[in-house]
């Protein structure tokens, strides 16, 4: 690579990095602003102190720390069985080679290309018929089948380029199905499945429109919910908003950068393969 090639994309990366940074930065300014002097001096002025009134206000309204707690059980657990059950049915379709793979994984690929408004009457109607609406766990479901379709889809591609050596030796060594998934694919995979770790929790974190659906109760309403049907009330200044878009998307910061290095990590593991 040239000087000037690595030139031009280090200044797209810091560009990049600005452009994602400097909205952060607006709404954690905004946040800690009085009413009167945001009116007074505007959104881009620094503040010329610190006023909490507008995060304790909004933590209160909207029993903010049940929100999280739900959000955080939610995503978590999506991100977790969701990377499990995407291990288990790459591990037959990348290496156990099933029949007919090439349908399987373009079914796969359909499943991530509805959206998710076409989905929602027949979620809705199961989930009565099963008894799991307005539950936490029909919620869970969903989005473990929804998101472990891409992962699926994804470790597919990673699983069909294992080394077949690695496999045939463990096989003569007397390993079993189970002991090879467990002791040498997942390991060797740990940094892809990091990955997938990461971007499962933040995507469920941030999902709206089928929380919504399936959660009408006060007690089991996720952040982003909260934050919608808060909005939809008009019943917050412009300090408040900002301190409820803070308080919504800074977990979901706080979750990426705790494991931001695992993220770059399987990012550089996937591009040297």
């Amino acid at each position: 690579m040239t000087a000037l090639r690595r030139y031009r994309v280090l200044l797209a990366l810091c560009l990049a990095a600005l452009l994602m940074v400097v909205p952060f930065l607006i709404v954690t300014m905004n946040a800690v602003k009085s009413p009167a002097e945001y009116s007074q001096h505007g959104p881009l002025s620094l503040p010329h102190g610190f006023y909490l009134d507008g995060l304790r206000d909004f933590w209160q309204r909207v029993d903010y720390t049940r929100k999280l707690v739900n959000s955080t059980l939610i995503s978590g657990s999506v991100a977790v069985l969701a990377t499990g059950l995407s291990v288990l049915n790459a591990y037959a379709i990348g290496i156990g080679r099933i029949r007919g793979r090439t349908w399987v994984l373009a079914f796969f690929v359909l499943a991530n290309l509805l959206p998710q408004e076409s989905l929602v009457y027949p979620l809705y109607y199961l989930s009565k018929e099963a008894g799991l609406y307005d539950t936490r766990l029909s919620v869970i479901i969903v989005f473990t089948v929804i998101q472990s379709a891409f992962g699926t889809y994804l470790l597919s591609a990673v699983l069909g380029q294992f080394p077949r050596e690695i496999i045939e030796a463990a096989r003569i060594d007397g390993a079993n199905k189970w002991q090879i998934l467990v002791r040498i694919v997942v390991p060797v995979s740990r940094p892809t499945l990091g990955v997938l770790l990461v971007f499962f929790f933040v995507w469920t974190w941030n999902e709206f429109l089928l929380p919504l659906v399936m959660l009408i109760s006060n007690d089991n309403q996720t952040v982003s919910v909260a934050l919608g049907v808060l909005q939809g009330q008009r019943l917050m200044d412009a300090t408040m908003t900002n301190a409820a878009a803070l308080l919504g998307v800074l977990p979901a910061v706080v979750f990426f950068l705790v494991f931001q290095r695992t993220l770059t990590r399987g990012i550089a593991v996937g591009a040297v393969k």
